[in-house]
């Protein structure tokens, strides 16, 4: 039975953790989800002072997680009864969402400040108000002319320290500029110095990270933030809005999985100064020929929308949300929900923006610190380059049997007692999972 304090949030972000897919061919716990309970039962009670990892995992969250980790395991036979009341209509409906998690967003600016800020905020806290989290806004005036939000704004900034940061699961950027594009250093940036250190921590102890539009138009002189936005990806020009269309390479996630493969809006279409596609996971494509890109065009590998594991955090981000119209369309909407609740960690999908890249940079790193031998990381690799040739030409199917053969050469190789094991191993499942979705 499930302690009387645990709240239904906080039953499915378990559940995201577990993987748990309730169904007669399916066990409750199936072999990749079995590493996430152990980690989950060793930060409970082998390592009560155990420090964060790649998400969330707060003092305050952990003990909460803890109370209820083991209330939702003994609930294994209870979820698909829950599941099967719920599809007939009677359990009782919830007479509202309880916000159980808090989010900030930033539209402070110092540079061009787009109209359409406060309605990306307005909407977010619509979201929030629907979807089970809280939102403070930091929008401070900065000129006489860019006034921010002062209704909504907090008093003074929230980038005080790290741990000052810790109350929120994600931060989310809403169109940030700068006006440091010019990339003098001289030009104060958005963030000063003792506030990018606190963000930067909170990032680094696993703190979550949503980018809209403009995210990308911000800190030019940082190259860590344009690494937390995406590949070092920074805006650089766009054409006039104008209709395009995206093209969804990647339908899984969960900014995604409501797309058709194709998706055409209106909107303003940044171009970057380059490609982030090596070290992010590409969720959406722009298709330069069905639009007017101009001069600055990045021709067929445009894209516009991603997500990775940066650090300790997840970050995703998309390039659309120029327009006040953006903050009514359903679609953009549940896009941007998705985006937020992932980086979050509220929800989970698509192999959780694993990389082959992240995988690759993993594998080198335990080789460096001798936790994997140097013939099972060249074997590791040869099966990892494989797996990425065959999902590159669409063969996802035989791209997850050849990451299933990888996570036979982890077994094989490392040490089960290892938490290289355990770490590797979940990654390798992880790109399973994101191919075998992708069928």
């Amino acid at each position: 039975m499930l302690p009387m304090s645990t709240n239904p949030w906080l039953v499915r972000r378990i559940l995201c953790l577990l993987r748990v897919k309730s169904s007669a061919r399916r066990p409750f716990i199936d072999e990749r989800s079995k590493y996430r309970v152990h980690g989950l039962l060793w930060m409970c009670l082998a390592q009560p002072s155990l420090p964060r990892h790649r998400h969330r995992r707060r003092s305050a969250m952990k003990r909460y997680i803890c109370q209820a980790v083991l209330g939702v395991l003994g609930a294994a036979l209870v979820v698909p009864a829950l599941a099967a009341q719920a599809q007939a209509g009677s359990l009782p409906a919830q007479a509202e969402i309880v916000q159980d998690y808090d989010v900030l967003v930033v539209g402070k600016t110092t540079g061009f400040r787009h109209s359409s800020i406060d309605e990306a905020t307005t909407a977010i806290m619509a979201l929030g108000k629907a979807n089970g989290f809280s939102v403070e806004v930091w929008d401070p005036a900065t000129s006489p002319s860019n006034k921010g939000q002062p209704d909504r704004t907090l008093p003074s900034t929230p980038f005080t320290s790290a741990s000052d940061l810790d109350k929120y699961e994600t931060i989310v950027f809403v169109s940030t500029v700068d006006g440091t594009n010019n990339l003098d250093p001289a030009k104060p940036t958005l963030l000063n110095k003792t506030e990018l250190d606190a963000f930067q921590g909170y990032i680094r102890d696993g703190g979550g990270f949503a980018g809209v539009h403009a995210a990308t138009d911000s800190m030019h002189t940082i190259p860590w933030y344009s690494q937390l936005t995406g590949g070092g990806a920074r805006f650089v020009s766009h054409p006039q809005q104008q209709n395009a269309v995206q093209v969804v390479e990647d339908g899984t996630h969960p900014s995604t999985e409501h797309l058709p493969g194709t998706w055409a809006r209106f909107d303003e279409w940044y171009n970057f100064t380059q490609s982030p596609r090596d070290s992010v996971r590409v969720l959406t494509n722009l298709d330069e020929t069905t639009y007017n890109a101009g001069g600055g065009s990045m021709g067929a590998d445009h894209p516009l929308s991603w997500c990775q594991n940066f650090e300790s955090a997840r970050s995703w981000y998309t390039g659309g949300g120029h327009t006040e119209a953006s903050y009514v369309d359903p679609v953009f909407l549940k896009h941007l929900l998705g985006g937020i609740e992932w980086s979050a960690g509220a929800v989970s999908g698509g192999g959780d923006c694993v990389t082959w890249y992240e995988v690759e940079s993993l594998t080198a790193d335990l080789l460096a610190d001798g936790q994997i031998s140097s013939q099972a990381s060249t074997q590791l690799a040869k099966q990892l380059d494989k797996a990425q040739e065959l999902a590159d030409a669409g063969l996802h199917a035989d791209s997850a049997d050849k990451l299933n053969a990888a996570a036979g050469q982890v077994r094989a190789h490392i040490d089960r007692d290892s938490p290289a094991h355990d770490l590797l191993l979940g990654k390798v499942r992880d790109l399973q999972t994101w191919q075998s979705e992708q069928q």
